[in-house]
């Protein structure tokens, strides 16, 4: 099994670590992709929809959601969670059936886990022609550089990088980061806008740990030396910090 796939099914061994320290989606988010459709959104799918974090938010808006997920155990965490307005799938998306389409598609730091074989062909077809493709993830960072330099030398000895490299090889300086740089380039898809929603979070040290322990890096770390980094990472940090949880979006529009 490809690594990138061992890593994107890594997340069902610790689904519910993952609802109960993962942050959810604020209104906001909802308000710009509301905004950005330019009318009412009434039907929408969701690729990786993980423990259903981001499928609350547009649940409770009203919108029937089709939440679609590869991992068992992170689907059936997420049948704990959501409205009834929400039917559910056990399904990857590469393996979903063309036959339905949706006003909007979207996916909540789950579509660089996604083959890039067709990704976008696939996406058209899954998006109503004048719909809304929207991809966003919460990156995981602290706030203070000297805390995330302290968190960065505890994980060294045992991790690299715990961060999932841009899936098109976008440098991290550039104005457009993906997947704006593959929706500009798609036949199938106009009007891409890039958007970041600001927002800090004040944690425990132990919550941000609890987060870390839903990164696949960390996931697919050998137990011991898992257990190892966070200790290290607990004794570098104080009591109490605060996490940069900025929303990352990219919004698109289908082709008519």
């Amino acid at each position: 099994m490809p690594g990138m796939v061992v890593r994107a099914l890594s997340f069902g061994a610790v689904a519910e670590a993952y609802e109960r320290y993962r942050p959810g989606y604020p209104v906001e988010l909802l308000e710009l992709v509301t905004a950005y459709a330019g009318g009412p959104i009434r039907t929408a799918l969701e690729i990786g929809a993980g423990t259903g974090k981001a499928t609350r938010l547009f649940a409770d808006a009203g919108i029937a959601v089709t939440a679609t997920e590869p991992d068992p155990a992170m689907l059936a965490e997420l049948r704990k969670h959501v409205p009834t307005n929400v039917s559910t799938v056990q399904a990857a998306f590469e393996d979903l059936p063309l036959d339905s389409s949706y006003e909007l598609v979207y996916s909540a730091a789950a579509l660089h886990w996604t083959s890039p074989e067709g990704r976008w062909d696939r996406m058209a077809a899954l998006v109503q022609p004048g719909g809304v493709f929207a991809s966003f993830g919460v990156p995981i960072q602290l706030a203070d550089p000297a805390l995330q330099e302290a968190a960065r030398a505890a994980r060294a000895p045992y991790l690299d990088d715990d961060g999932v490299p841009s899936p098109d090889g976008t440098l991290a300086d550039l104005p457009m980061q993906w997947p704006g740089t593959e929706l500009e380039q798609s036949e199938w898809f106009t009007d891409v806008r890039q958007a970041v929603i600001e927002r800090s979070v004040t944690m425990t040290a132990y919550d941000y740990v609890g987060q870390l322990s839903t990164v696949s890096a960390y996931v697919m770390l050998p137990p011991t030396a898992r257990a190892e980094v966070f200790r290290r990472t607990l004794q570098a940090l104080p009591e109490t910090v605060e996490v940069n949880a900025q929303i990352h979006t990219h919004l698109a529009r289908r082709t008519r």
